[in-house]
């Protein structure tokens, strides 16, 4: 099972390279936020289950690495690379947006390794995960809600279709804000679910004497 999950996030890897290569110079912002999802929200999830048990995973560096820490670490490398500087750098140049994608899914990975690691403890995984969830919701409101285009301006070419640049813009966050969402809450109910199946201790209440 671990086997095939990480088959199958390097295969969706392999994919959205393919896309983020054959869209490049569109200037699409969309286009990259299907690419960055992808990477981050459902390859790092596949790719970091698939880690369990390998060398990589007994690694130090990562098998020191808590939840909040590992969603510390994405924050910093979603915002980061979503400055509007940065976004426009790495807009001009291939090996920067591959590079971008790359510390993606080293980021995400690390964080749903860590969330899935069963030592941290299932509690630890949920915070994480719902940590992340909110960072990535806020973010993905931002760029929807904003009152300008931030990335660009004109018409850009998404898949084909001219859209004027706030309107990839807003249609990129709102990409944001649902896989997000969904993919990191859904990730923590899982956890939660697991810990209450299999009777994990919950912290409780100390009597009152």
């Amino acid at each position: 099972m671990k086997s095939l999950a990480r088959n199958l996030g390097l295969l969706l890897l392999i994919v959205l390279c393919t896309v983020l290569v054959a869209s490049f110079g569109s200037g699409s912002f969309t286009v990259h936020m299907i690419v960055h999802m992808g990477v981050v929200a459902v390859a790092a999830p596949l790719i970091g289950y698939g880690m369990r048990g390998t060398p990589l995973d007994a690694a130090p560096g990562v098998a020191r690495v808590t939840p909040m820490l590992a969603s510390f670490i994405e924050l910093v490398a979603v915002w980061f690379w979503h400055l509007p500087a940065l976004r426009a750098l790495a807009d001009a140049s291939l090996a920067l947006s591959l590079l971008e994608q790359a510390s993606f899914l080293a980021a995400g990975a690390l964080l749903w390794r860590a969330c899935f690691r069963p030592a941290e403890g299932r509690l630890a995984g949920v915070a994480g995960l719902l940590f992340t969830s909110m960072h990535m919701t806020l973010l993905g409101v931002l760029l929807a809600l904003a009152p300008r285009a931030l990335y660009g301006e004109g018409d850009v070419s998404c898949f084909g279709i001219s859209l004027s640049a706030a309107a990839d813009q807003q249609a990129g966050g709102v990409i944001m804000l649902a896989v997000g969402a969904f993919a990191y809450l859904l990730g923590g109910i899982v956890l939660l679910a697991g810990l209450l199946r299999d009777g994990e201790a919950l912290p409780t209440e100390k009597p009152r004497c």
